[in-house]
């Protein structure tokens, strides 16, 4: 689970630095929403003990890790 965190925690520090250095730019707030909602949705998911046997399973940690590495990926590059 702690893996996890870091992931959330990563995308929801992702979002705000987003929002904060792309302040003036048309459509920031949607842009960097689109980053921390998945990260806060994750962050509560790791406190969440009913799923907690979904999360551990290869498939769930497949998907987590390509839709993480996406959005840090369009972090980066979106302007």
């Amino acid at each position: 689970m702690m893996n996890y965190r870091w992931g959330g925690y990563l995308l929801v520090a992702l979002g705000l630095i987003n929002l904060r250095y792309q302040t003036g730019h048309a459509h920031v707030l949607t842009h960097s929403l689109i980053i921390i909602i998945p990260g806060a949705l994750l962050l509560i998911a790791t406190w969440t003990k009913p799923l907690a046997p979904l999360m551990a399973k290869k498939s769930t940690k497949t998907a987590i890790l390509v839709v993480g590495a996406l959005l840090v990926a369009y972090a980066l590059i979106n302007k």
